[in-house]
This record gives structure tokens, sequence and C-alpha cells, in this order.
């Protein structure tokens, strides 16, 4: 547990006060982490280059340094610790994978002092951060570094599968024993850059009991609030494209289901917000924290940048990466205001383990168990992911026409006036196919009462004996029947004709009226009745 004790010269009138952890100073414990980092870092590069294998999970190598110093490790002015190493060979590996060059590590972690960063959260755990904004070091339990050791196969497995995760990247595990007391180090990507500043921080859980941040954490200059301190401030979530979207949330849900397979629970996710806006109205000037001026500032770790972590388009994150916003994620809020989004899924090392089922029993007991922090991994995830799908990240919808009110009223005006317009041409056209095909065809009488057709236009379809249609055998009154058929829907122009067949209904010729009846039977089922009130008028004579 961390605690705060007095340093330099006794007296009253001193005040300065230093962190301590288990009873060793920071400043104590940042030299030794910068030794025996340097030692271990720099006597692993002899060693040739091979496959990972899987007894290379469960190594453990360890080294003494005095504090006057020896054949093999330099003096210095801490006390006397030793220091081991973790998995050598894996997380030499796993450095590689994500681009980091011993040379960049080493001068990372060595060359420049280590900062140390405030801790928000209740583990009592000491975070320092490397000047060139690269690496977090933190200090963990021996449950949590013993957790990871087992975690080391398959956490190297998935990183195989896919380099572009938001889970957190290990790159080493240390240990410093030190009086009788380890203290136990991890070395992991920095999520949040200190070149850009975080106008708004959040850890989120997808909870809701105790889930605001006190009153302590409220009063400093950079609070990190919780999950209902969020759905507070951005009661709305923030926007994101389509595309950015779903490649963030693909990417979420696949690292969810990675940690439930591992039985993992109580995870966060950190987010940073940075206002564009409101950094110009402060007039600060982006990309002068951080950096000792002889190196670019800026993460230059492989897939460390949020923009790289999400399964988006290689170019789009380089792009991105290359400006001030050091490779954050464009989103908007619902009022269209710009920001940059960091993000990072953290404190993985907490599983289901015998004592968190305890503590969920219990609170279940008291509160809502589906709304405490600690619970089965299952049920942890989906709530996990329901809760940034739905409340804290959101899709913009793409703009859409819509018309206006008097421009949908219109429509059924236009609609019923063109409908009209079409029924008259179809009116027309059918007048003017009614004539061409009476015009094409006519029926005459001969003296001895025989009918005789004529198609002008098709002389060749007219029957060669009429005598079926002999005037004796009808009576007084006499009638010839003609079934026209229209096979053709479209005339093509004026020689186009009909095809006339002698079967059925057609023409009814009585002397008694002197009336033609005209059915035209057509193919849409039309039925064109003709009355004449003399058939002489229109019969042409032979």
């Amino acid at each position: 547990m961390s605690t705060t004790t007095e340093s330099g010269m006794a007296g009253p009138r001193n005040t300065s006060r230093e962190k301590t952890y288990k009873k060793t100073t920071s400043s104590a414990l940042k030299g030794a982490i910068q030794l025996g980092i340097g030692y271990t870092v720099g006597n692993l590069t002899s060693k040739p280059d091979r496959d990972v294998l899987m007894q290379d999970f469960y190594v453990v190598e360890s080294v003494f340094l005095p504090s006057e110093g020896s054949n093999l490790t330099p003096a210095h002015r801490y006390p006397d610790f030793r220091f081991k190493t973790y998995a050598p060979l894996a997380f030499r590996y796993f450095r590689d994978l994500f681009g980091i060059k011993p040379d960049d590590y080493l001068y990372s972690l060595v060359n420049e002092p280590l900062i140390e960063l405030t801790n928000p959260g209740a583990s009592g755990s000491l975070f320092y951060l490397t000047s060139d904004d690269e690496f977090i070091i933190k200090t963990v339990q021996h449950k949590e570094a013993k957790f990871l050791q087992r975690l080391l196969p398959g956490y190297y497995m998935n990183l195989n599968q896919n380099p572009r995760t938001l889970l957190p990247k290990f790159y080493g595990l240390y240990c410093i024993q030190s009086g009788g007391i380890n203290i136990r180090l991890v070395v992991m990507n920095n999520v949040l850059p200190r070149s850009v500043k975080m106008h708004y921080k959040y850890d989120l859980k997808g909870s809701t009991y105790k889930r605001q941040a006190s009153r302590k954490e409220r009063e400093k200059a950079c609070p990190t609030y919780k999950d209902l301190d969020f759905q507070d401030m951005h009661e709305e979530g923030v926007y994101f494209d389509p595309e950015t979207y779903n490649n963030l949330m693909k990417t979420l849900q696949r690292d969810c289901r990675v940690l439930e397979s591992f039985k993992i629970m109580d995870y966060s996710l950190l987010l940073g917000v940075h206002v564009p806006d409101q950094s110009h109205r402060e007039g600060a000037e982006p990309g002068q924290a951080g950096g000792d001026g002889r190196r670019p500032v800026g993460q230059r770790v492989l897939y460390s940048t949020a923009m790289e972590s999400i399964q988006g388009d290689g170019k789009a994150a380089e792009a991105l990466a290359t400006d001030d916003t050091m490779g954050g994620i464009p989103a908007k809020t619902h009022k269209e205001e710009k920001l940059f989004i960091f993000l990072g899924i953290i404190d993985i090392l907490q599983s289901y383990r015998f004592i968190k089922k305890l503590e969920h029993s219990w609170k279940a007991l008291v509160y809502d168990g589906d709304s405490v922090s600690v619970h089965r991994p299952g049920f942890y995830a989906s709530r996990f992911l329901k809760f940034m799908s739905t409340r804290v990240f959101r899709k913009t919808q793409p703009l859409r026409f819509s018309p206006s009110k008097r421009t949908r009223t219109s429509i059924p005006a236009l609609k019923s006036s063109s409908q009209e317009i079409l029924s008259m041409h179809a009116d027309e056209r059918r007048r003017e196919d009614r004539r061409d095909r009476l015009g094409g065809a006519c029926s005459l009488a001969s003296l001895d009462g025989q009918a005789v057709f004529v198609s002008y236009l098709r002389p060749d379809l007219v029957p060669a004996n009429p005598s079926f249609y002999d005037g004796s055998s009808m009576g007084t009154t006499s009638s010839i029947f003609v079934n026209v058929d229209n096979h053709s829907q479209k005339r093509e122009d004026a020689a186009s004709s009909s095809t006339f067949t002698l079967e059925d209904s057609a023409i009814c010729l009585t002397s008694e009226h002197s009336t033609v009846d005209v059915d035209i039977d057509r193919d849409d089922g039309s039925v064109l009745d003709v009355y004449l009130v003399s058939a002489l008028s229109w019969l042409v004579p032979i």
C-alpha cells in the first residue's frame, strides 16, 4: 500500500514529502527500475533471436546489484537489491512485434528520469511515465503478476492473430527485491499522451453502483470521472462516422471475447477527450509537452495510437498519427463540436476468483446485483459492450433528402394530373386504332345476298368461298359473324393490319334494322362496339 513519509533533514519546517511504496521511496524505486532494466535488456541483446517456446513463458532471470557495484553491474547510490526478469525472450518477441527496438526501449526507460503520475484508482499502485510518452510503468500485486504469467501463452496467441487491439500491450514484467520486500512492475503502452491536453478523462466499466468521482478527485486539475459522471456530462454520447463506429465496436467485441475466455472481469475503458476548439480558446500550442528536443515527440510504437488500435484503414491511421492529434480518433458531440478520442482497455489482471465471487454475492444481497462492478465474466462483457455501444459511442446518420411539407402535399396532385394526361393519350391512341381497323376492312353485300369481305391492306386474309354465309339459311334476318382478334398491341405504322378470323360472334347485319354491331375482342380484354345507323353509308361497292 502506498503511504507518504518525510524525507530530507528532520525539522519542523521541512514540508517536502515523497511517496513510498512498501517502505521504499519513489526516487529509490525509480532508480532501481532504470538500473535493472538497463542491465537486463542490454544483456538480452547478446542472445540470438529464435522462436518462442512454451518453456520461455516460465523462465525467470535474476541478477544482484549491490550498491558498491560488481564485475557485471555498476555501482549506485541506492540500497542493494535483486532484479528479476520474467519471460525475457517472450517479452522481447512482444516488443519486436510492435516494432520496438532494444535501443529505443532503453532510451525511453533509462536515458531520462521517469515522471511520476497521480493514481486515481483505489489500488494504491504507483505509475511512472517515460519522458517521451511511450511507456507506462505500473506497480502490481503478487496475484496480478502471477496471473499475467499464466496469461502469457494465450496473450501471445492473441497478439499473433490480432495486433490491432485495445487491450493493454505488455512489454516487460519485473520484480525488485530489497530488504525482504518484493515490488513487481509491468511495462505497458501509454494510452493518453501528455502532448495532447485531455479536457475530459473517464474510467468506464458499464456499471452504476458507486461509479461517480469523489469530491477529492473532482478538485484535481485533471480529474478522472466515472460512468455516472459521463452520463451527466455527455448525455448524448460521442458520435463517430459509421465506418469508424463499426471498426471501434468490432475491436471492442473481439477484445471482450478474449477477456471472457480468460475469465477476466472488472476491467475498464480509459477514455480521454480532447476538444480542439477549447484548446484554441485557451491559447495552448499542441505538441510542446514531452520529449527532450532531440527526438520527435509522439508515439512511434506500432499499433499504439487510438486510431491504429481499432480495425480501421491503415492509411487513415498513418495520416492522423502524423498531426498534432497524436493519432486520436475524430468524433463529434451532438452539437457538431469536434473532438479527438483516446482510449484503451486497462486493469485486465483481475480474474473471477473465489474472493471476487464472494464480493459479488455480498454486494448482490445489499444492492442490485446487475449494477455492481464485480460480476461473472460473461455478464460483465455483455454489460460493458451494451453500455459502450448505446451510452458512450454512437453512430452518426448519413444525410438524406427530406422533402418539405409543401413538396409532400403536392406529390398526389402531380401524380393525379400525370395520370390524367396519360389517360387522355391512351384514349386518343385507342380511337386512332379503331378508325384504322374499321377503315382497313369492309363488308360488302352482293346482289344475291352473299357478303364479301375485302381488306384493302391484307387481301390475302379474304376468305375465298363465302358460301358459308348464305342468306337463304338465315331466313328473313341475315346475320354475319366475324371475330376480330388483334394480336398486336402496338401499331407500327399505317401499313399495319389486324388479323380477322371467321369464328364466334362479330358483325351482325339485320335487314329489318339496317344496323351493324361490331365486336372486336382485343388481347387486353376491351370490347369495341360500333353501331351504325345505316350499314350502306360505310359499305364500299366493288
